[in-house]
């Protein structure tokens, strides 16, 4: 088929990133907005040897999962992929997805090993406590914030986005109007000119407290006072504004310098009652009532009964330690981002919580100096909660070495997942049972909590 040639395919399946999949004569389509059990006229984009990718030009037939999206961008908006999908095939569509990458890349069989119920949201909207908004200029010169329509970095213009939170929007109109009225550029990508990036706003779910953030190219924006009164006038409960000070060409959004213009630089949330700091550059998990029941299904594979030394590697900020540490013996944490563990130490005393200890460095390297020492001694369960890259082979290597009796694995990519729990079976461990979060509702991501126990347990 040539670029631009009409076609009909009824829609079998969904890809892993929630495109359409369907079929010509044998020859795979992967076809975006469309649902399983749709039929479709489509409309070739790009062809390669065995498979092409088509957009949507008409829905002939509806799939009976199929629902309209209440996102007017959702669409050409590169967040939620699956809004047109029900939340109840989104929950399934996740199940499926965690179960397939198990089985074929982890290469365990169904039936040796439990699988729990998906744990869905009640409510899957407006869960986001934050949002980075980049900002630029539209084509008719307004400038605006919203979000990079999908595979670019073109900005769509967006003020309430609907699973993020509902004085974002407010929040969104004082910046950008403050910038017309003061001249203040976007930054342009190409020209690596204009002073502000982005927008982040962070939201406290137990307090309201609300922290904003500006990303800016330079080191410092004129008339900041302006903005800061504009801001805490209109939305009352903006308790802190930073600038964070990024003039590196890069598409990594923070930078590490930030200048507190107004508040005390940081949030305070909870999780399952631990209180927690957020500062513009902390990691803190974005949907506050699913990570309750996330960590909370963690707490629960690990069986704590108040004496055991738990490991928790990668552990940011200290969530899960903490979380873990009022029901164990001795929690050890290591990061290797100083700023997090200087957050974790922060959020210890915070709540506290006097037997939580944490470290900076790798895994790998500080885990040797732990089963050496007096201190920490060899552990009874290892929590990992790695990035979507998973864990380092060396990581992995250290587990195997330490032995604990049970590994309680947190996960943010089923692939990469799969794969290190063959390592870690093929280490010693039996796959025992595991239960998939949904953590993003609307999109293709999941998290999954896995249970390994060693063989000789």
């Amino acid at each position: 088929m040539e670029k631009n040639e009409v076609f009909t395919a009824e829609i079998t399946d969904l890809t892993s990133e929630g495109e359409g999949v369907g079929k010509t004569g044998g020859f795979t389509w992967f076809i975006k907005g469309t649902v399983p059990g749709d039929t479709v006229t489509a409309s070739v984009m790009k062809v390669k040897k065995t498979y092409g990718y088509a957009r949507a030009v008409e829905v002939i037939k509806a799939s009976p999962d199929r629902v309209d999206a209440r996102c007017p961008i959702a669409g050409p908006c590169g967040g939620c992929q699956l809004q047109g999908l029900s939340y109840e095939a989104q929950l399934r569509f996740k199940a499926d997805k965690v179960k397939a990458a198990v089985t074929r890349i982890g290469g365990f069989f169904e039936g040796t090993f439990e699988t729990e119920p998906i744990i869905g949201m009640e409510d899957p909207w407006r869960y986001r406590n934050k949002a980075q908004y980049p900002v630029s200029r539209a084509k008719d010169g307004r400038i605006i914030a919203g979000f990079y329509a999908g595979h670019t970095h073109s900005v769509i213009g967006c003020t309430d986005c609907l699973i993020g939170a509902e004085t974002d929007g407010a929040i969104l109109h004082i910046v950008t109007e403050f910038m017309e009225k003061y001249g203040i550029e976007p930054y342009d990508e190409e020209t690596r000119r204009g002073l502000i990036r982005h927008v982040l706003i962070r939201t406290s779910r137990a307090f309201g407290e609300i922290l904003v953030c500006l990303v800016i190219n330079g080191d410092s924006m004129k008339c900041a006072d302006k903005l800061v009164e504009a801001l805490v006038t209109a939305v009352p409960k903006v308790s802190t504004v930073c600038l964070n000070v990024n003039k590196e060409n890069t598409n990594v959004i923070l930078g590490d310098t930030v200048k507190c213009l107004f508040g005390s630089g940081y949030i305070t949330d909870t999780i399952g009652g631990v209180s927690f700091r957020i500062s513009p550059q902390s990691f803190f998990q974005v949907n506050p009532v699913q990570v309750e029941k996330l960590y909370g299904k963690a707490l629960e594979y690990a069986g704590l009964t108040g004496g055991e030394t738990v490991w928790d590697l990668y552990c940011g900020v200290g969530t899960i330690s903490l979380f873990m540490a009022r029901h164990a013996g001795r929690v050890f944490g290591v990061e290797v981002v100083p700023q997090a563990i200087d957050n974790a130490k922060e959020n210890a005393a915070l709540n506290g919580i006097t037997n939580a200890f944490f470290t900076v460095g790798k895994a790998e390297e500080i885990t040797p100096l732990w089963l050496k020492g007096a201190d920490a001694g060899r552990p009874d369960v290892v929590c990992v909660d790695p990035p979507r890259k998973g864990c380092d082979a060396a990581c992995l290597n250290a587990i195997l070495q330490a032995a604990p009796q049970k590994i309680v694995y947190v996960s943010c990519d089923p692939a990469s997942l799969a794969r290190d729990l063959k390592i870690l079976a093929g280490g010693g461990y039996t796959l025992k049972k595991l239960c998939p979060v949904d953590m993003f509702p609307h999109t293709v991501h999941v998290e999954t909590v896995v249970l390994l126990q060693r063989k000789d347990t």
